[in-house]
């Protein structure tokens, strides 16, 4: 006989990075178990507080009792606690929550953020992703990520088109494609328009439909990624690409930098100046799939006999 599926309750706050890290944990789990997965809208903040505090949850009351509980964001997070206090099930925290950790019964924590050890703490290299490990790699192909200014990184438009410039006229039997993202300037596609090489075709992250990201980063061999664009570094190495660093100067040498810092030292990615003194991106040095190991650890941690 088959094996009841496990049911899990995947809670949404309408920020895309959020859902995206519950949704990569909610597929490797499928992959690895019969899942049936039910998305929440997470609501009011304090609404679900009230909730939490009166032991009830009216939008869990027609789905069927969770195994599972995922949540990521602090506007999820009393959802998810009111949940489990009403229907029970383990609630499993996405990123260091703002709550304290020992109220959720597991959370995946970067380690760029530096939490403190914990039964209660797993430490991820990265956020959570919903890229698929694999893809032809096209060597001919190649996709280049840009962000934004942060409170980490400084931007300049010519700083970052000059890296790009190089990079393409470096490679001219490579296709490149270029993506922006919401915190890119607003002056930076056209003046990189004005100075780009033929082989360069840029796309402004609106004109990109939903799975377009993580279906390009399968075709393409090669992926470059602005500094600051932490979870699109760990997106392409989680895809398999060959992936290199462009660089923007730094404000700081906070987490994030420091998590960038970690993977440079250990040799998955390539930064710009060594592709200038020679240096080509190389495959990574291993398998890098985050949610995949997370799911496998939670199986065995409480549903062994699921997978």
């Amino acid at each position: 006989m088959p094996s009841q599926p496990l049911i899990l309750w995947r809670f949404l706050d309408g920020k895309p990075g959020h859902e995206k890290q519950t949704l990569g944990l909610s597929q490797a789990l499928a992959k690895l178990a019969p899942v049936q997965i039910h998305d929440i809208v997470s609501g009011s903040r304090w609404r679900a507080a009230l909730r939490w505090l009166a032991g009830t949850f009216p939008p869990g009351t027609a789905l069927p009792p969770p195994d599972l509980l995922l949540v990521a964001g602090h506007a999820s997070h009393f959802a998810g606690l009111a949940a489990r206090r009403a229907y029970g099930g383990k609630l499993v925290a996405l990123m260091r929550p703002g709550l304290p950790v020992d109220w959720f019964d597991l959370c995946l924590v970067p380690e760029h953020d530096q939490p403190k050890i914990s039964k209660h703490v797993i430490t991820t290299r990265g956020a959570l992703n919903a890229v698929e490990s694999g893809g032809p790699h096209h060597p001919g192909e190649g996709l280049i990520l840009v962000g934004g200014s942060s409170k980490n990184f400084a931007w300049d438009d010519s700083a970052v088109i000059e890296q790009i410039r190089q990079l393409a006229v470096g490679h001219p039997e490579i296709r490149w494609r270029l993506t922006t993202s919401r915190r890119t300037p607003s002056t930076f596609i056209g003046a990189l328009q004005a100075h780009g090489p033929a082989n360069l075709t840029t796309l402004n992250h609106t004109e990109t439909p939903a799975g377009w990201l993580e279906a390009t980063l399968g075709q393409v061999q090669q992926a470059w990624v602005t500094e600051d664009s932490v979870s699109m570094l760990y997106e392409a190495l989680t895809a398999g690409c060959h992936v290199g660093l462009l660089r923007l100067s730094r404000k700081s040498a906070g987490r994030v930098a420091q998590g960038v810092d970690k993977l440079l030292a250990d040799g998955w990615i390539t930064p710009m100046e060594g592709w200038r003194a020679g240096i080509c991106p190389s495959p990574p040095r291993g398998t890098f799939n985050e949610a995949e190991r997370c799911a496998r650890l939670i199986l065995e941690k409480w549903f062994p006999r699921a997978a």
